[in-house]
């Protein structure tokens, strides 16, 4: 009985002949808005007012067309890609679904072909559809290949000259004494053809143009073109793997070749040529590994975000397969949508033996999308320009920024502007005999339960790039730099990277961190300050790149802070660790009737409304996303300031006047921490972070006040005990605040020796905070009638009385 036979459901030919139609006639769209995107130089002044990017991107596109191509027609988009691929300066095609869906609905006079949902529906029999349509309509090179160029390009240049003689004494049936050695297909590409996947709409429904999780991967989408996002767990190493294998004859020198299309084939042993079947010669046939052809391979691991796991499970993996352009493409750690085809791979040899009826499945992939950008590769609309040199001059975006930081969050203000410096960072640099002073600032939060340690770190996490949480008692001292692990794909003895190598040139947040335990804490020591993991394991011996700023929280050592013992009992980590964060914020939770029914309405608006209250008006009802957060940050860290000289010397008496003031608490309650050289590089960096923040090329003294204002509100929790809580008159305000700037250093004459202040840097930090003229003039007579204080130098100095008795114990100094 014969089997039932059906008739194609598509007409394969058509569908060729549609596609070359499409590459030969596809002119560029509106779709080149991305490409527009990506060649915008931030510093480009010649951009109008009316070129808007997110208005409308069809007079955008007309209008920056007319400026680059004024007399031009619009370019053919894929013939120029082609053409590309014919002189070796690209070597990937990505066919874009929106454009040939595009071209679908505009030819639709002879009935619909179906050509999108077909790919969709059985991709991986299209890549060669289409890749057969790209060579039949492949232009000639505008110049001929040299042997200087590539030699792989003078031998695809005989084969082709070979197939077109072989081919032309077939059609003309001169068919005697001609080899059959027409090339496979496979072997005279030198390109890979990937498809890119159709945009999903904001208003569609339909399943199949979403970002599916790996649990929701099935069975019927064996075949078809899917999207698939997850976070990368594992990249093994870029290996050639073989697409087709040439061999040679011994006996009569032909030259065969065997296409490999699966993971495991077997090598050909015997000549199959018609010169060895006739005379009978079984020539034994040799690999030509210089005339095969190779392909980057990359196997990456994915895995489930953690928001789409169900209640009880665990996270579920996929394996994906990078071919081509598309292999280094992904670094562990990165959250990605992997556009590709899901195809099964049965197990062989001794794997089918214990897999039994199991097959396993991989995706093969086409596109990759990245969900979070690295800084250099963010790029900023004109829009988001405009606004930003419109705050900066403002003077207010400093503040502005730092309350974005995780706005639902009530109060903290000095460890939000903390966290924003530290994502900005300081200026990294490399000395000319390979000295290395790292730029990341380290930042330690140390305080009581319930003060929202861990949902600033939460936040830090979503704004980085690259972010990494872990907590303490789950986080090993392997886990956190590096493990020695067994290549499932190659069988070799490999580094698998820890949290802190996943967060190069990011973030690592680290909670609990007083939990860990003493062994594992100090594998973060080279960490913190040299950014380097030197690993000497099972033979390997290398150094692995940790360029990531660390943000820790940790519990007092008895759960809340205890004020009758001193900060370094309360703290209990070892000095060596402590010097290296540059700044330790202690957060603590004190009765206040004021500040409690604050926080109270800002928590129960938040629970009421789902989202933070807006602020007041006179403080500036700016909050930004934290997309736009990563877009501030990204141009911030585009400059590299420097300091100058007077800066240097003002900083230099800074530092003097903190040793001072460390001698005179030792052994008092009020000792926080030790004055050390790094104190003084962790006020360079914040400086340079400000500085950086102003979108400035130099270092001013009111950046390096800022930082040593920061430094001493680390601390000044710890004193709040002493003061009289009940005084919230504005004067007494006023007094805290120009008593925290003698203290710190800042707005200090000179270099700080004598203890005055400069009284109109005094009077510009004081109504930056929000004081006026009237109570800053009253607070500054009130404490002069007091004897606190007295103004010198014709009214521009300001000298605390009891400043003598400080110079006299400097002289023990």
């Amino acid at each position: 009985m014969a089997l039932l036979n059906y008739k194609h459901l598509v007409n394969y030919e058509e569908q060729q002949a549609a596609f070359e139609d499409f590459l030969l006639s596809f002119k560029s769209s509106a779709n080149e808005t991305a490409d527009a995107l990506e060649n915008l130089n931030l510093d480009e002044d010649g951009l109008s007012d009316e070129y808007d990017f997110m208005d409308e991107s069809d007079g955008e596109q007309g209008a920056r067309t007319r400026r680059r191509d004024r007399n031009e027609a619009p370019k053919l988009k894929y013939m120029r890609i082609l053409q590309d691929v014919a002189d070796r300066t690209i070597s990937q095609i990505t066919i874009d679904l929106d454009d040939l869906d595009t071209y679908e609905k505009s030819a639709d006079d002879e009935g619909p072909q179906k050509l999108v949902s077909s790919i969709e529906n059985n991709a991986n029999h299209y890549i060669e559809i289409f890749s057969r349509a790209v060579d039949k309509i492949m232009p000639e090179p505008t110049n001929e290949p040299t042997f200087k160029d590539d030699v792989l390009d003078i031998i695809m240049t005989q084969r082709s000259k070979r197939n077109e003689r072989v081919q032309e004494a077939r059609d003309g049936d001169i068919n005697i004494g001609i080899p059959d050695s027409i090339f496979p297909a496979q072997l005279t590409r030198r390109y890979t053809l990937n498809f890119k996947p159709i945009t999903p709409s904001g208003s569609s429904n339909e399943r199949d143009t979403k970002a599916l999780a790996v649990r929701n991967v099935r069975g019927e989408h064996l075949g078809h073109l899917i999207t698939v996002r997850g976070i990368t767990t594992r990249v093994s190493d870029v290996k050639p793997s073989v697409q087709v294998n040439a061999y040679s004859c011994d006996r009569c020198g032909c030259e065969l070749f065997q296409p490999v299309t699966t993971k495991q084939f077997t090598p050909m042993t015997e000549c199959i040529s018609p010169e060895c079947k006739q005379n009978n010669s079984k020539g034994q046939l040799f690999l030509s590994t210089r005339a095969s052809k190779f392909l980057p391979f990359q196997e990456v691991k994915i895995q489930e975000m953690a928001d789409q796991v169900p209640v009880g499970h665990i996270p579920r993996q996929l394996t994906v397969h990078c071919h081509g352009a598309l292999a280094r493409q992904i670094n562990p750690g990165d959250v990605v949508d992997i556009a590709g085809i899901f195809l099964p791979t049965p197990y062989t040899g001794f794997k089918a033996i214990r897999a039994g009826l199991l097959t396993d499945t991989y995706l093969e992939a086409q596109h990759v999308r990245q969900h979070k950008k690295a800084y250099d590769d963010i790029v900023l609309a004109q829009p988001t320009l405009r606004r930003m040199n419109e705050l900066e001059r403002s003077g207010q975006l400093y503040e502005f920024l730092s309350r974005s930081i995780a706005p639902e969050i009530f109060g903290h203000l000095d460890v939000k502007k903390a966290l924003l410096l530290q994502l900005i960072g300081g200026v990294t640099k490399e000395m000319g005999d390979g000295l290395r002073i790292r730029g990341d600032i380290n930042v330690c939060l140390m305080g009581d339960p319930g003060t929202a340690k861990s949902q600033l770190l939460k936040y830090i996490t979503k704004v980085a790039p690259r972010g990494v949480y872990t907590t303490g008692r789950g986080s090993s001292g392997v886990g956190l730099t590096a493990a020695v692990m067994r290549d499932p794909v190659t069988d070799e003895m490999v580094l698998e990277g820890g949290a802190l190598v996943l967060a190069d040139n990011g973030m690592c947040c680290i909670d609990e961190f007083d939990k860990m335990d003493d062994g594992d804490r100090t594998a973060i020591h080279e960490v913190m300050e040299q950014q380097t993991i030197s690993i000497s394991k099972a033979g390997i011996t290398t150094t692995l790149n940790a360029r990531t700023a660390i943000l820790a929280a940790a519990n007092p050592l008895y759960g809340r802070y205890n004020p009758r013992i001193s900060p370094v009992e309360n703290i209990n980590l070892p000095a060596a660790l402590l010097s290296r964060f540059d700044i330790l914020f202690l957060i603590l939770d004190t009765p206040s009737r004021d500040a409690d029914e604050d926080l109270a309405r800002h928590v129960t608006y938040v629970h009421m409304h789902n989202t933070h209250p807006e602020p007041p008006s006179g403080a500036g009802g700016v909050v930004f996303t934290p997309a736009e957060v990563r877009q501030w940050v990204a141009r911030a860290r585009s400059f590299r300031p420097t300091v100058p000289k007077p800066v240097s010397d003002y900083l230099v008496g800074a530092y003097v006047r903190m040793r001072q003031q460390q001698k005179r608490d030792e052994g008092s309650v009020k000792q926080f921490t030790h004055i050390s050289p790094r104190t003084l590089l962790g006020a360079i960096r914040i400086s340079q972070a400000l500085a950086r923040l102003r979108f400035a090329e130099g270092v001013v003294t009111e950046d390096v006040d800022e930082a040593l204002r920061l430094l001493e509100a680390s601390k000044a929790s710890l004193y709040s005990e002493g003061r009289n809580v009940g005084d919230n008159t504005p004067s007494s305000k006023i007094y805290n605040l120009v008593r925290g700037m003698a203290a710190s250093g800042a707005a200090a004459v000179g270099d700080g020796r004598n203890g005055e202040l400069d009284l109109r840097r005094v009077r510009e930090r004081v109504l930056a905070k929000g004081f006026t003229e009237d109570q800053f003039r009253d607070a500054v007579d009130e404490y002069a009638l007091l004897d606190v204080w007295q103004t010198a130098a014709e009214g521009t100095r300001l000298v605390f009385i009891e400043a003598g008795d400080a110079d006299a114990m400097d002289d023990d100094f």
